[in-house]
Parts: C-alpha cells; sequence; structure tokens
C-alpha cells in the first residue's frame, strides 16, 4: 500500500513512564491491521493481491494496470473501496468478501496480548476500515475475539475511512464513548489524529512503511509511540 507521504521527520520518543491513569481508560480504541498482530505477519501482501484481482477482473486489464488504478484510489480517496465505490458504483459487500479471503495461519495466537486485554479494565473496541468479517477472522487467530465488545468496521461507518473525522465522531457517539476518557492505539500515524482533536489519548505502533509514518512529522497529535504492543500494554496494565 502507497499513500501520499510527508517530509522525513523523526518519530516521537517511546513513552519512558506510563501515566497512572491510564491503566484505567474507560474505553480502549484499537485498530486490527499491523497493530493487534505484527506487520511482520505480512497479511497486508495478501490482501493487496486479492485487491488488485478484483480490479484486474472488475476492469478487464491486467495486473500491472490495475496495481496503478489501486494505488491512484488509494491515494484519492483513502481506500481503494472508497474510490471504486465513488467512480465506479462497485458493491461493497462483494468486494470485501474477495479481497478479506484471505490466510491468517501466519498470526500467531498471543498469549502476553490477551492476559494485558484480560487485565485493562476498560471496555475494548475494534475500528477497522476493513471488515467484521476480516477482525473476526483475524482476531479469533489471535485468541482475543472476545475480549472485544464491537467491530467498528468500514460499513458501520458508512464506507467513508479513516482519518476523515466523520466516523470516528459516529463511533463515539453509538457506543456511548467519552474522548476524554478514552485511548485509540492505531499504526498509521495520521489517523490518529483525528481522536487526538476529540480528546482521546493516542498510541502509535510505530511503522516502517511511508504511509504508516504520514503525519508522524506533526507530532502534537501522537501521546504514546510503542514497538511492541503486547509488552506495552502488559507494563500499563501492571501486575
Amino acid at each position: 500500500m502507497t499513500a501520499p507521504t510527508s517530509p522525513a521527520a523523526p518519530a516521537p520518543a517511546p513513552a519512558t513512564k506510563l501515566p497512572s491513569a491510564l491503566r484505567d481508560r474507560a474505553v480502549w480504541i484499537f485498530d486490527l491491521d499491523n497493530t493487534l498482530y505484527p506487520a511482520s505477519c505480512n497479511l497486508f501482501a495478501q490482501v493487496d493481491l486479492r485487491i488488485n484481482e478484483f480490479i484486474a477482473a472488475h476492469f478487464n486489464i491486467g495486473m500491472d494496470e490495475a496495481r496503478v488504478r489501486q494505488k491512484q484510489f488509494f491515494r484519492d480517496y483513502g481506500t481503494t473501496l472508497r474510490g471504486l465505490m465513488s467512480e465506479h458504483d462497485v458493491d461493497p459487500v462483494a468486494y470485501m468478501d474477495y479481497v478479506h479471503d484471505i490466510d491468517v495461519a501466519g498470526v500467531q495466537p498471543s498469549a502476553l496480548l490477551a492476559d494485558a486485554l484480560d487485565r485493562l479494565p476498560g471496555r475494548k473496541i475494534i475500528y477497522t476500515n476493513g471488515s467484521v468479517r476480516h477482525a473476526e477472522n483475524v482476531a479469533g487467530r489471535l485468541g482475543i475475539i472476545d475480549r472485544f465488545e464491537a467491530v467498528f468496521d468500514i460499513t458501520a461507518a458508512g464506507y467513508v475511512p479513516k482519518p476523515d473525522p466523520r466516523p470516528y465522531a459516529t463511533l463515539v457517539e453509538r457506543h456511548g464513548v467519552n474522548p476524554a476518557d478514552a485511548c485509540m492505539v492505531e499504526d498509521i500515524a495520521r489517523n490518529l489524529a483525528p481522536a487526538h482533536a476529540l480528546g482521546m489519548t493516542t498510541v502509535w505502533v510505530r511503522g516502517e512503511q511511508e504511509y504508516e509514518k504520514a503525519g508522524v512529522g506533526a507530532g502534537v497529535h501522537i501521546d504514546h509511540t510503542v514497538d511492541d504492543l503486547p509488552s506495552w500494554l502488559a507494563a500499563v496494565a501492571g501486575p
């Protein structure tokens, strides 16, 4: 996946002291892909291929041209699906069913993550630009799906992707979230800006891809930067 980039800037330093109040946040909102599981699982390589196959079949074009179109849709609309819906009236359900039909065997169950989620007392919600089916598939493989009270997916968001602020407001209203008592965790830095603007505490799971780092230079919307989410959550949760 590619996206508009910003000039290189040093990432915010990882937090060395955890605020004592952070453990008791009333709501924890987690992105799914490359956040609840490490990017090294490389699931998105499968999704990316499926997206290009879908586009190639829909437009009866070759894979190289499909890839060019996919990247343009992503740049212009934030997600490929949003571009396909806006310009070509593509059925979102058919698209999501196809692109998320992947093998998640590379995702390993995380006992440390499951234990940390158990010990954090707040409510927990997955917020993804993907589908409920994909979230349940992946989080089920991780062994943590039952730790979450809800999945707020792209359908619930009215097919408006992050970082558009409108679905963040919808999530807050629908799930009765007080932003000042919520924490959002995400691997794409720019997706944290609307959460910060609402008053949430924000946690960036550091990524090395340009689309993940875009927006880091602004810095002010990132409260914590972490490299190992399960270990960090375990430290927040305490003994």
